[in-house]
């Protein structure tokens, strides 16, 4: 399957601060901007950066960010499924998966993690893809946003819903491990029927077990 990217930028107005929304950016480019130190959520920044290093050479890999002149502040990546989790077992070309998106506690405000998610929906290549995000309240700053878990799966879901993401229900055991844990899709207008079948099989494994 072919993986066409097309760039994009849009500024983007904070308080008195003009930010960039952009990409996918090109290994080169990802590489020459600072990373902002407050981007800890996965692992530490400079780490996280390297990561993201590594799917932006990925040829499926797509890095989107919030950009404040040479410093990335924030970012969402779309990747194929780790090979280990359930979601990769169907071999499919056509499902990426959102695997992370985080912003820098400085810039949480004025929506731009939907924003970044609406560019990241621009490209039309985007439409051949069956995009899936899962969400567990781990992985939630929940102490520092001040949230219950509840509250903050009110806002991770109004969010991804601004990138054209939706609930699906699954039996994953992981989702299934608490409640507010939750698998979010958004099925491109090219994917075909024969895609989706499969998808609803990687979501429901357990459903003909007796």
């Amino acid at each position: 399957m072919e993986h066409p990217k097309r760039f994009f930028r849009e500024p983007f107005r904070y308080s008195n601060t003009e930010l960039y929304l952009e990409g996918p950016l090109k290994y080169s480019e990802l590489q020459a901007y600072a990373f902002h130190s407050d981007l800890t959520s996965f692992r530490p920044a400079n780490q996280q950066k390297k990561a993201l290093l590594e799917i932006s050479e990925l040829p499926e890999g797509r890095i989107n960010v919030i950009r404040h002149e040479d410093m990335i502040v924030g970012y969402v990546t779309f990747v194929y499924p780790d090979p280990l989790e359930r979601w990769s077992e169907g071999k499919m070309e056509d499902l990426i998966e959102l695997g992370a998106i985080e912003i820098a506690p400085e810039y949480r405000a004025k929506g731009l993690g939907k924003e970044l998610l609406r560019l990241s929906m621009k490209d039309e290549a985007m439409e051949n893809y069956i995009i899936i995000t899962t969400e567990y309240y781990w992985h939630w700053d929940l102490k520092g946003s001040g949230l219950d878990v509840w509250e903050y799966r009110k806002v991770m879901e109004k969010m991804m819903n601004a990138g054209g993401l939706t609930w699906f229900a699954t039996d994953d055991p992981e989702i299934s491990s608490h409640p507010a844990n939750c698998l979010m899709a958004r099925i491109g207008k090219n994917v075909n029927q024969s895609s989706i079948e499969a998808f609803d099989q990687l979501r429901f494994v357990n459903r003909f077990m007796y």
